[in-house]
């Protein structure tokens, strides 16, 4: 796609609505959440380890007025399913696995306002490090960078990194709210905002005085070092986070600037989505100071009858094992002990509980084994047909459970997402739901117009640096 779409549809007499906010939902891999759609014709999904595979995604994107691209990252392969990595080694989910931090530069270099949300995690990251990491990528990008905030899922994880076990969910919550905040120091204490002064004649590019040190004692990390960044175009990234259990939620209303739930029942939706506004208040900061986000899959044709023909030649290529490899790592349940026509079963495990609640008793129906191996509804917000069909489902879905935007899917692509890029935002923005020009300025000026790009005072990051 070179270059920005045109708009053939005429503007719609609705009322003014807010807009959308969409993100292409990748990873560095062959296959994320449908197992199987790599192998289709008009996929090129097995090209993940090429340049070009990226710079073409993010010129899509950006042609499309696509937000940004939300790169989702795991540190080990899952050996859930069957108790060994087989399954996903064999599926292509999320394994083999790029560093996704390493291909942000270079789509960055081929767009001017395309965000890119990249994933750090607090139990395995150092902050020091990840830090400096993160600021980089904010400088390199001219504040296009968030920061999704994970405590990571995969026991496998934890045993290559050279633990015994994963901590628990409460503990690692507790964990990286300590983490996130001293994060927050680098970025807001360390260096004052006219440190790097650049003075070229008496050959001084920072003044000592406004540099600070960071002394940190605390129940999970003890550091004291000065932060190795100058001041980035956001200081602080703008802050993602992923969780739907009920101290995920709390996690994010304290934290995050856009939450990142888990898709269900309107109703379930509803609820996530009016705690964390309620949360957020009780924190001292506004209701509306965080944008809630689902995972959606679109499959979209010029009607709804050819739309429905290319979803049955979909499922010809799904692999249904592979995704109870990915269902079983998302939720830490061995799906292989179970029969096809069993329910998923509603257990508490170390992994991701807002995900499992949103497979049993917030899902939509009944859900059983069979059903997570499918390729459809389920876990994501799924739509299928026409542009005017989808964008219709997908705005009344929006506005009545009050979500205010879509993590989109991979399906095949990159049709998939060309198709919704020439087909359904045309039709967002005949009514009035989706932008026809970028805002100006940094990520976090982007995605909450009329802001300065920096955090507002109620944030807990500014609290922080004012104490």
């Amino acid at each position: 796609m070179a270059g920005p779409l045109i708009l053939a549809l005429p503007l719609k007499d609705l009322p003014a609505m807010k807009h959308l906010i969409v993100n292409a939902f990748y990873n560095g891999s062959p296959s994320q959440s449908w197992a199987g759609l790599w192998t289709h014709p008009d996929s090129t999904a097995d090209s993940y380890n090429t340049l070009d595979y990226w710079l073409d995604l993010a010129r899509t994107c950006e042609a499309g007025f696509l937000d940004g691209i939300f790169l989702a990252d795991t540190l080990a392969i899952s050996d859930v399913y069957e108790g060994k990595p087989d399954g996903a080694i064999r599926s292509g989910h999320f394994v083999p696995n790029l560093d996704p931090m390493l291909v942000i530069p270079s789509m960055a270099a081929v767009t001017k306002n395309l965000c890119f949300g990249i994933t750090g995690n607090t139990t395995y990251e150092a902050p020091y490090l990840l830090a400096r990491r993160l600021s980089t990528l904010d400088h390199l990008t001219s504040g296009r960078i968030a920061w999704n905030v994970v405590t990571g899922l995969f026991e496998s994880a934890a045993r290559a990194m050279g633990l015994k076990t994963h901590a628990e969910h409460a503990q690692r919550y507790e964990a990286a709210d300590e983490y996130t905040r001293l994060m927050y120091r680098f970025w807001e204490e360390s260096w004052e905002d006219d440190a790097a002064i650049r003075d070229k004649p008496n050959k001084v590019f920072s003044d000592p005085s406004k540099v600070h040190r960071i002394n940190h004692e605390g129940k999970f990390l003890s550091l004291n070092a000065i932060h190795l960044s100058e001041p980035s175009p956001q200081r602080t990234p703008l802050i993602f986070a992923a969780g739907s259990s009920g101290t995920g939620l709390q996690f994010a209303a304290t934290h995050a600037e856009c939450a990142f739930i888990a898709y269900g029942r309107r109703d379930h939706v509803r609820k996530q989505v009016q705690q964390i506004k309620d949360m957020a208040v009780a924190a001292g900061r506004h209701a509306d100071d965080v944008r809630t986000i689902v995972p959606a899959t679109i499959i979209v044709e010029e009607t709804d009858a050819l739309a429905e023909e290319r979803y049955q030649d979909y499922l010809r290529y799904v692999d249904g094992t592979g995704n109870l490899v990915a269902r079983a790592a998302l939720l830490g349940i061995d799906f292989s002990k179970y029969s096809p026509d069993d329910p998923v079963p509603s257990l508490t495990t170390n992994a991701s509980r807002g995900a499992g609640v949103a497979l049993t008793t917030g899902a939509e129906k009944v859900m059983t084994i069979r059903d997570l191996m499918s390729y459809g509804p389920g876990r994501d917000l799924f739509l299928v047909g026409s542009p005017t069909t989808v964008a219709e489902k997908l705005v009344e879905w929006c506005e009545d459970t009050g979500i205010d935007g879509i993590n989109l899917g991979r399906n095949v692509e990159p049709y998939g997402l060309k198709r919704f890029c020439e087909l359904v935002v045309p039709e967002l923005q005949a009514r009035g739901a989706f932008k026809r020009e970028y805002v100006e300025g940094s990520m976090r000026a982007k995605l909450f117009p009329g802001s300065s790009g920096r955090l507002t005072d109620r944030h807990p990051a500014r609290k922080t640096a004012a104490a």
